[in-house]
């Protein structure tokens, strides 16, 4: 199997991230291996996907790091989408904002290329493409959500601010990684007008209900085919705990990770979201909880598959492989039979 995975920049892209480890553990199957910044991508005069990739073969690693670190030492070669039979999506729109405009769109733009050319495209970039912000979640059953306006107009957020109790969360609709998340209550409501007018700069503002668990932080489940991930009787799943007078979680953000057991309610959650998800062509989607309540649906680039590998001494990347592997059986035995957005979650 020839496999590549779009990263954001090769510049950025850290080896231990998941990434990096599922690339490594394809690699150890045997599989052939590439990484591709969004700006190596092109479309050739023939139709199709060129790419300028980094790549390496021949050589045993002791770790994701090793491996990864010595790729990113190779010179770029190219590839097209004649080539490849998967393109995994792994780059994150949101980190591009205000720094790349050009790159927010371009992985799922040329991947529909990749997917008309035959290569199977994960997540399927059509739905991606309507995931680019966060009002995706608004289309998901309003039981899983917190109560939510999405709105520019500043008396109608200081309205939902009143409706709540003087205590909400304010944050843009465009991004991740917790940037520009503020925690809006009685002590900074003289802030209020500034913190809309500062996220408003870049777009719309997400105004939503506090929800008290939020001070313990997040829990973040992978789902794989719209279902939780899980390995020898172990989910994939991790607490995320806020760093000191931190409201963010994320742990990019200084939320330090931890584990945690699955619950009937994480499982009813995951079930809700699941019909969407199958429908949309979400291989792999992380989700992130807060006590009754979705938070977020991470389409694009989850991370944690490593951390979650490590605290539970599993093995999480491989499945997720075993998982594409079947994918490119499936395509050999039905050829173009079956829809990019349906083999994505089969």
């Amino acid at each position: 199997m020839k496999i590549a995975f779009i990263i954001n920049d090769h510049k950025t892209e850290k080896a231990n991230y998941t990434t990096p480890a599922l690339g490594y553990a394809a690699y150890k199957r045997g599989h052939d291996v590439y990484f591709i910044g969004v700006g190596e991508l092109s479309y050739a005069s023939k139709g199709h996907l060129s790419v300028r990739s980094k790549t390496i073969s021949g050589k045993k690693f002791n770790s994701q790091e090793t491996y990864f670190n010595a790729l990113q030492k190779e010179d770029f070669s190219t590839i097209t989408s004649e080539e490849l039979d998967v393109l995994f999506l792994r780059n994150n729109p949101a980190d591009e904002i205000n720094e790349r405009d050009w790159a927010q769109n371009a992985a799922f733009i040329f991947g529909e290329i990749a997917m008309n050319n035959g290569v199977i495209v994960l997540n399927h970039p059509k739905s991606l493409a309507g995931a680019v912000n966060k009002m995706y979640f608004q289309h998901f059953p309003e039981i899983l959500r917190p109560k939510t306006i999405i709105s520019r107009d500043h008396q109608e957020i200081k309205d939902f601010f009143k409706k709540q109790k003087q205590k909400m969360i304010l944050k843009p609709l465009q991004g991740s990684g917790g940037t520009n998340v503020f925690m809006m209550d009685k002590k900074n409501e003289h802030n209020l007008t500034q913190t809309i007018d500062a996220i408003a700069r870049d777009g719309f503002v997400i105004a939503q209900e506090y929800l008290k668990e939020a001070s313990k932080g997040d829990t973040r489940l992978f789902l794989m085919n719209g279902k939780p991930l899980k390995v020898n009787g172990k989910y994939a799943i991790m607490q995320r705990i806020n760093a000191s007078n931190d409201i963010r979680s994320n742990i990019h953000a200084g939320g330090k990770p931890a584990t945690v057991k699955m619950t009937d309610q994480i499982m009813e959650l995951a079930d809700i979201v699941r019909p969407k998800l199958v429908q949309d062509g979400m291989f792999l989607v992380g989700i992130d909880i807060v006590g009754d309540k979705l938070m977020e649906i991470n389409v694009f680039s989850p991370g944690g598959i490593n951390v979650i590998s490590q605290m539970y001494d599993e093995d999480f990347a491989t499945p997720i492989i075993k998982a594409i592997e079947k994918k490119v059986y499936y395509k050999s035995m039905y050829s173009n039979y079956l829809f990019n957005s349906r083999l994505a979650t089969l």
